[in-house]
């Protein structure tokens, strides 16, 4: 037994150490002040800003369409079912950089990609960080909210039914409220998520200084000018980022308790 504790103890106190390694080491390796500089360089602020604005955008959008998916997903059969589980799944295990490229030659050498880039316009422009976030993101959320939406007795929508509400307004009364953690917890992952997207949002997207550049983008720009200081300050951003999505996920589910 305490060969065994010992095995734990040694598993969670390895993982600790590479953890506090990730996140310590951005700031002991250049000076304060060096990265206090760099935190307000219009490169960092530029992509700050177009980081949230894009990443806020597409999570909208990305639940917009996971919520009423996850819910049927969750309580329809209907044929083809499996089938369309498996396509919506592939995008989780893709590499987002042949997601952004398999986006990039649909709207380029497609006849009705083509049609979609004229009016879109989502090669190489702002609007091609919106569509490889949403791409990245929305089978994300959609996959949390079903588990969710799974764990609710479809009983309480019945019982509503019978009191004279439609089936929607059954589910915005009944379902919505009790899977409010649930769909508050997917919001901060797929949030968290877009705001980090890089592969498929650099290759569709690409990476055009004070244009389509995101935080990611930014670090590789900066590290591909040996600008250690700028990509110091930009990791510690992208690590508040996810220490405040973690945390918020974390109240979120004490919560719920």
């Amino acid at each position: 037994m305490r060969a065994f504790k010992a095995g734990l103890a040694t598993c969670l106190l390895f993982l600790i150490i590479v953890c506090l390694t990730i996140v310590v080491s951005p700031i002991l390796y250049t000076s304060f002040g060096e990265v206090l500089e760099s935190f307000f360089s219009e490169e960092i602020i530029f992509a700050l800003e177009l980081s949230l604005l894009t990443a806020t955008s597409s999570t909208v959008a990305a639940l917009g369409i996971a919520i009423p998916s996850a819910y049927a997903l969750s309580r329809f059969n209907f044929p083809g079912k499996s089938v369309f589980t498996t396509l919506l799944s592939v995008p989780i295990v893709l590499p987002p950089v042949a997601m952004g490229a398999s986006l990039l030659i649909f709207l380029t050498n497609t006849t009705l990609g083509y049609m979609v880039e004229k009016i879109f316009n989502f090669v190489f422009n702002v609007s091609g960080i919106f569509l490889a976030q949403f791409v990245v993101i929305t089978p994300l959320a959609l996959w949390s909210l079903k588990s969710s939406f799974d764990t609710i007795n479809p009983r309480y929508e019945q019982i509503a039914m019978t009191l004279g509400y439609g089936r929607l307004k059954a589910v915005i009364k009944t379902t919505l409220p009790l899977a409010k953690s649930g769909i508050l917890t997917a919001t901060v992952l797929a949030w968290a998520r877009a705001v980090g997207e890089f592969g498929a949002t650099v290759t569709l997207a690409g990476a055009t200084p004070m244009k389509t550049v995101t935080l990611p983008i930014a670090i590789y720009l900066a590290l591909s000018t040996a600008d250690l200081a700028k990509t110091c300050a930009l990791i510690i951003i992208l690590i508040c980022v996810a220490l405040s999505a973690l945390f918020l996920i974390q109240r979120i589910g004490k919560f719920s308790m």
